[in-house]
């Protein structure tokens, strides 16, 4: 398994196998990699597991490890990488490091076949993404290392354990699995969180009594947890009912070992589970959401959807304002679907997007001679939109004398194409769109306030995506459905950070720049989850996780600058007030000072 190998002048070769999620470097003893060098922080860097690749990654700005030669403040770790601490230098290792020569006897058949099945099954969860069939394989793995002839995965449900999977030496499923288990070895797992090994049960001092143990005339056994961040997972239960002493510490050791990498795996195929189990939910509330085309559950699109409603079935001008990517052509395609005049055409022009010289000629057509370039007769937007609907978007970028043309045609339903004295009737529902204020416009003289009010019978506000509340998580969730399918992607959900980050983001483009950033992530995306780096979105709009330590001392340094400015600068009634002595207020401001912060 995954080992960094640590040399330092002075002192013998030692191994550290990385069987945690996180694995914490430095000169402290706490640390789970002790580095021997005093000039060394007490807290370096860490390794982090991810379930597929190892970072290292240093714990200050200005800390820096080097990796083959080169400085790095984080850096994904590949097979024989040498890292450079202080006077230390670490190999990384994919595959298990030998230990030193003193410890030789400590490595055992045991834990190389350990280790082999534990990248055996890593190896298959990449392939494999059904939880139990996961869970089975785990198990069976197990009991093969450790001839074990039954072996349990039980797994924590808020405060009960369900039996997961129970499987024998023949990798078949144990039916009465519940009867085949001591509730006191689990219990004594449960409580202290730690390993049991039992070698012989009825006679061992601490479980002979049990009851649990005397029916079931129990032998050899292990009892491991499945920890995640110090949260039980569960348990591994591995037991041999017919031979005594089966199990040894180093049976024990190696099964802890993989205990502990399993968890990770196992975190990691509960929360593919979890995503699947919220995508169904997703579905199912998108469905209960979904307006049309238009997914919103906020209390400010519902009461534009029941404007749509009331409105639809009419002839009724609408004008639909709103920011630029709100939706508002999706809200005229559903006003046009729910109308009569559903089946018949919907044209839509951008106004905004066509030269003033032929606008004319894209509304109302023209004929032929009519200008140079003109070789043909040719229909406007109304005459092609007869019968159904025309959606003019950005309808305030019209220049004043299209707009007195565009009044007439509204108003008398006829239009004449340029260069033609013959006029044509039409019969159209008008639907306009803009984001600009027109009121303001028509002040400015840039816009005609009789057109404005043929055009704004019906006014349809579109909130930006910033005020719709959770519907940006909503809507994000149904883009990256919809195009992971679309590019066949392995994309399986939005991590909880990826979330809160598009929850805070402004979205100034709403939803077209919504759904800019989810394609990217899909395509360029290296995980299954899409996290907010991913999304292009700043860390900024995350909360910010700190160090235990960190967080104290942060906490404590803020107490002191709250309760001094309470005091008007007072340190001798502060460091009163505060229960401490005044030298720690004095040495609180110099260090204040020091970080360049301002003090009385």
């Amino acid at each position: 398994m995954p080992s960094l190998r640590l040399q330092s002048p002075g002192h013998a070769p030692s191994v550290y196998h990385l069987y945690k999620k996180i694995t914490s470097i430095g000169s402290g003893r706490d640390n789970d990699v002790v580095l021997p060098d005093p000039l060394v922080a007490e807290a370096y860097a860490s390794i982090q597991f991810d379930g597929q690749m190892y970072t290292i990654q240093t714990l200050g700005r200005k800390l820096e490890v080097t990796v083959n030669g080169k400085k790095r403040g984080k850096h994904k770790l590949s097979h024989d990488d040498r890292l450079v601490i202080g006077n230390c230098e670490l190999r990384f290792a994919l595959i298990d490091e030998a230990p030193p020569v003193e410890n030789e006897a400590a490595s055992t058949v045991a834990d190389v076949d350990a280790y082999l099945k534990l990248y055996e099954f890593s190896e298959r969860l990449m392939h494999q993404r059904d939880l139990s069939e996961l869970l089975e394989s785990l198990m069976d793995a197990i009991i093969e290392i450790t001839s074990a002839d039954k072996g349990f995965l039980i797994l924590a449900e808020g405060d009960e354990l369900d039996i997961k999977v129970a499987r024998n030496i023949r990798r078949e499923n144990i039916a009465d699995a519940v009867s085949q288990l001591s509730d006191s070895i689990i219990a004594k797992v449960v409580r202290t969180r730690k390993p049991v090994i039992v070698s012989d049960a009825l006679r061992d001092d601490e479980f002979a009594a049990a009851k649990s143990v005397m029916q079931l005339r129990v032998s050899s056994v292990i009892c491991v947890p499945l920890l995640d961040r110090g949260r039980l997972l569960g348990l591994i239960y591995v037991g041999n009912d017919s031979i005594r002493e089966l199990f040894q510490q180093d049976t024990m050791r190696a099964v802890t070992v993989f205990s502990a990498q399993a968890s990770l795996i196992v975190a990691n195929a509960l929360l593919l589970n979890e995503l699947r189990v919220d995508n169904k939910r997703l579905s199912e509330k998108l469905e209960q959401s979904r307006f049309g085309e238009i997914v919103g559950t906020s209390a400010p699109m519902q009461q534009v959807f029941r404007k749509v409603e009331k409105i639809a079935s009419t002839d009724i001008s609408v004008l639909i304002t709103g920011e630029t990517g709100t939706g508002k052509e999706l809200i005229a395609r559903e006003i046009h679907t729910r109308s009569p005049r559903n089946g018949k055409p919907f044209i839509t022009i951008n106004c905004g997007a066509i030269p003033e010289n032929l606008l004319e000629s894209e509304l109302f057509g023209h004929v032929r001679g009519a200008f140079t370039g003109a070789t043909a007769n040719k229909l406007g937007k109304f005459q092609a939109a007869d019968g159904g609907t025309l959606f003019l978007d950005e309808v305030g970028e019209l220049q004043l004398e299209l707009q007195v043309k565009l009044l007439r045609a509204i108003q008398e339903r006829v239009v004449y194409r340029v260069g033609d004295t013959r006029p044509e009737t039409v019969d159209i529902r008008i639907l306009t769109a803009t984001n600009r204020d027109l009121e303001k416009e028509i002040a400015g003289g840039r816009f005609r306030e009789d057109l404005f009010y043929r055009l704004n019978v019906v006014n349809l506000h579109l909130p930006p995506l910033r005020d719709r509340g959770d519907d940006v998580v909503v809507i994000a969730r149904y883009m990256l459905s919809h195009f992971s399918k679309q590019y066949d992607s392995r994309i399986k959900g939005l991590s909880p950070n990826a979330s809160v980050a598009i929850r805070k983001h402004s979205w100034p483009g709403n939803i077209r720049e919504l759904e800019n950033r989810i394609k990217k992530a899909i395509v360029l995306c290296e995980s299954t989850v899409i996290g907010p780096d991913d999304l292009g979105l700043s860390a900024d709009a995350l909360p910010t996780i700190l160090t235990l330590a960190d967080a104290k001392d942060k906490f404590q340094r803020d107490y002191i600058n709250d309760i001094l400015a309470l005091n008007n600068g007072n340190r001798t009634k502060t460091a009163r007030d505060l229960g401490v002595d005044p030298r720690t207020i004095f040495r609180h401001l110099e260090k204040e000072s020091d970080d360049g912060a301002p003090t009385e």
